[in-house]
């Protein structure tokens, strides 16, 4: 995260960083993961909008079946004061929309009620926020919703508590499921006195961690609530209490010259890493760093940590690690960085961990995920188009950022050469796969 008051591999290559997040607009919601060392692909992309004609999707019409219609999600704000919430229904009532839930986030000064709607398919958005004003709702935001939001909401806070329970990597992916769409950073702690008191204001959240650190989550769009507030902090003191915790699944993958096992990884793993690190060449450092390739133990603790993202690492059978696959939460933004130890290189494990770590982002509902590597760096090249996804370049003074859009109805991999979009290649021999920031 690039906002974190340290220098890390992020700091050192800003103006790459900033080639991606030019024309980088899109916004993701996270899905839970399926398992620790792969994952199905991503549930599709949620729309969102204030006013408008949304596209919709329409089952067939018949004699028998229901009117067409779309779930919505919308919040507004009303007078605490008895017959507001009744107006409000009544105003959906006559335009034939169904409130399937409702949920109340008391203020100092009315009430945020939360509705899942469902709307007549022909409706548009501005002529329902028109009549909630009218009604006496103020501040109304809609979103466009899905079967998923179905689920009642003590079940679903439930469900991210079990997932924050089992990994300390999935904290920030729950706290996206329950806030929405949102912004995640890990901070240090100013001062000695340890993380400041937690915090919000606004669309602003400020939230005391683990090891020393603090969580700041932005919602630029919707302001947070004072039980939206008191939920994520629930989650996050419940990740304190139960300390370091890791998926122990391991897959055994065979190559083309001998196997591997591939395992998460953490910082319990960082004297390992630093190990591997010091059987890497020079060459095999910059191109995974990008810069003095003496600097590269200083960013290990940051990578492996379960604030930052997963990682996944490649052992042998003495359990001598010799690859390390990282799948980054970069605010709002997802990055994929790979190393390979020389000896095990050209083998394919590179490959191995780029498809998984590809199929984590798309189980976790990431849209897009990128790499950045020099140009020159075939190898890196060839494992991205041997996704089969499409890609998109961006080439600044020697550095190339390949953007991958992961598509939600096919599984990373298994996209056939013939169906995998045509794209510029830079290069396509199997050298090393290694790329980071």
């Amino acid at each position: 995260m690039s906002d974190v008051n340290r220098e890390t591999p992020a700091t050192r290559t800003r103006p790459a960083l900033s080639v991606v997040r030019s024309w980088w607009t899109r916004r993701q919601e996270h899905a839970p993961p399926r398992n620790d060392t792969g994952a199905r692909s991503a549930s599709p992309e949620r729309e969102t909008g204030r006013s408008g004609t949304a596209e919709r999707d329409r089952a067939p019409e018949s004699a028998d079946s229901p009117a067409p219609s779309t779930l919505w999600r919308m919040r507004t704000t009303v007078r605490d004061t008895p017959g507001a919430l009744a107006s409000l229904c009544s105003a959906l009532a006559g335009l034939r929309v169904d409130i399937l839930s409702l949920g109340t986030h008391p203020l100092a000064e009315g009430t945020v009620d939360e509705f899942l709607l469902r709307v007549p398919a022909e409706l548009e958005s501005g002529t329902l926020t028109a009549a909630v004003a009218e009604a006496g709702g103020r501040d109304t935001w809609m979103e466009l919703a899905d079967t998923h939001d179905l689920v009642d909401a003590p079940t679903r806070i439930l469900a991210l508590a079990t997932r924050t329970a089992l990994d300390s990597a999935e904290l920030p992916l729950a706290l996206r499921q329950l806030l929405g769409r949102c912004t995640i950073r890990s901070v240090p702690a100013k001062g000695e006195g340890g993380p400041a008191e937690d915090t919000f204001d606004g669309t602003v959240m400020r939230l005391a961690s683990a090891q020393g650190s603090a969580l700041t989550v932005e919602r630029p769009y919707l302001p947070f609530t004072p039980t939206e507030f008191a939920r994520a902090r629930a989650l996050v003191e419940l990740d304190a209490r139960l300390g370091r915790r890791l998926p122990g699944q391991e897959d055994v993958v065979d190559l083309a010259r001998g196997s591997v096992t591939v395992r998460r990884a953490d910082t319990a793993d960082l004297d390992a890493a630093k190990a591997m690190h010091e059987r890497c060449s020079a060459r095999t450092l910059s191109l995974r760093y990008h810069g003095p390739v003496g600097d590269a133990d200083r960013y290990l603790r940051h990578l492996l940590s379960p604030r930052f993202g997963r990682t996944l690492a490649a052992q042998t059978a003495s359990g001598r690690i010799v690859a390390l696959g990282h799948l980054l939460w970069d605010g709002d933004e997802t990055e994929i960085a790979l190393i390979v130890e020389d000896e095990w290189q050209r083998r394919g494990i590179g490959a191995e961990l780029l498809g998984r770590l590809v199929a984590m982002a798309a189980e976790a509902g990431c849209a897009h995920v990128y790499v950045i590597t020099q140009s020159a760096n075939t190898g890196m090249v060839a494992a991205m188009r041997g996704l089969g996804l499409p890609l998109d370049y961006q080439v600044e003074e020697g550095t190339l950022v390949i953007t991958a859009r992961l598509d939600t109805n096919t599984a990373p991999g298994l996209v056939s050469a013939e169906a995998a979009p045509a794209v510029t290649s830079v290069g396509e021999a199997p050298a090393e796969v290694t790329a980071g920031d």
